[in-house]
């Protein structure tokens, strides 16, 4: 068994540890890692890793270590646990690493979760497995790439539709470049269409942002003093960058509305941004919308919601996005390290591989 651990301080500090498999006891399976989507939400799990629990969901062993979780395929290679057979394939949250032991419960056709001790009390968007039979489906890449950071665009979308937008006729999103915001400029399109998307990027992606289709402007960060700022706006926040969260309050002031935090993109400048004109920022936290949209409309209405729109966006994200695969520890290290530093081109939707035969 192999593993990608990186020390918590220093995230560029990183080593591959081997190990023997677990052994697989009553009621456990194995999974082998066949491959994971690499996005900067990874890195935004490692960033906050503390604060939010993200590390303690594949913990070491070792406090100043942990192991980055990513969205991804797993196949059973051992089973102790009578209706889960070896071969069969899941989807889930997944360790940077070859092999994750699991110990099944509230097992359905459609997927389980993870009973292990450690992982009870820990957000149940992220314990949930999904059964995928045997075969190798359609569009996996851009599920593993897009379908985590989907859901976040939704739930944005949703619960700033909830509110009336806050009276805004603007919506203001930071790295425009990224999954997210391209997830929540096209689920604001389709259930939105009133609320005028402004995407902000840097300069050298503003071409790429230009090219989704997605926004009615598109801005470099440079250009935010030209944006229309006599109508009202919410902004929400994805660069975790306290600069340009403050030029945004400056600019828009008391015709910002409504002022969200989501992930943290340009971790080099993250910060509160001090006092701001405007609406206090607040943090938007997926897991706990979920968990409330759950409850008020059902799992299975939530999640047909989300496919419909995801499905719609999948269609569209061929147009500019390639998918790369990538195998082996030296290059899955090699592109984790590259994702932090900001080196990832937004056009390239990273897959990585512990070994291509898997799947």
């Amino acid at each position: 068994m192999q593993s990608l651990w990186v020390k918590k301080d220093d995230l560029a500090q990183t080593r591959w540890l081997d190990s023997e498999a677990p052994a697989v006891g009553e009621g456990q399976i194995l999974l082998a890692v066949e491959k994971y989507a690499l996005t900067a939400n990874n890195i935004t799990y490692a960033v906050v890793g503390d604060g939010f629990g993200y590390w303690n969901f594949f913990p070491t062993g070792e406090a100043d270590w942990g192991i980055v979780p990513v969205w991804g395929f797993a196949r059973v290679v051992a089973s102790q646990y009578g209706d889960i057979t070896v071969g069969e394939r899941v989807y889930g949250y997944l360790p940077m690493a070859s092999h994750l032991l699991v110990t099944p419960g509230n097992v359905q056709a459609g997927g389980f979760i993870d009973g292990a001790p450690h992982r009870q009390g820990l957000a149940i968007i992220y314990n949930q497995y999904h059964r995928l039979g045997t075969d190798i489906g359609a569009h996996e890449a851009e599920r593993a790439i897009f379908q985590p950071l989907f859901t976040t665009s939704f739930l944005i979308e949703h619960f700033m539709r909830a509110h009336d937008w806050f009276g805004a006729e603007s919506l203001v999103m930071t790295s425009a470049s990224s999954k997210t915001s391209m997830g929540l400029a096209m689920v604001a399109k389709s259930l939105s269409p009133a609320i005028r998307r402004i995407g902000l990027t840097s300069a050298g992606n503003r071409a790429f942002v230009e090219q989704t289709g997605l926004y009615d402007a598109v801005l470099a960060y440079e250009q935010l003093a030209s944006a229309d700022a006599g109508r009202p706006a919410v902004s929400v926040d994805f660069a975790g960058s306290g600069p340009l969260l403050a030029d945004i309050h400056g600019h828009w002031g008391e015709n910002l509305k409504f002022s969200s935090l989501v992930g943290v993109t340009h971790i080099d400048e993250r910060g509160g941004g001090g006092d701001l004109p405007g609406p206090k920022p607040e943090l938007f936290f997926a897991p706990t919308a979920a968990e409330s949209l759950m409850k008020e409309i059902g799992p299975a209405a939530f999640r047909a919601q989300v496919d419909e729109q995801f499905a719609a966006f999948v269609k569209g994200a061929g147009a500019y996005l390639g998918i790369e695969d990538i195998e082996g520890p030296e290059a899955l290290q090699s592109a984790y390290l590259a994702m932090l530093a900001n080196e990832v081109a937004p056009s390239r939707g990273l897959i990585c591989h512990f070994d291509r035969s898997r799947g």
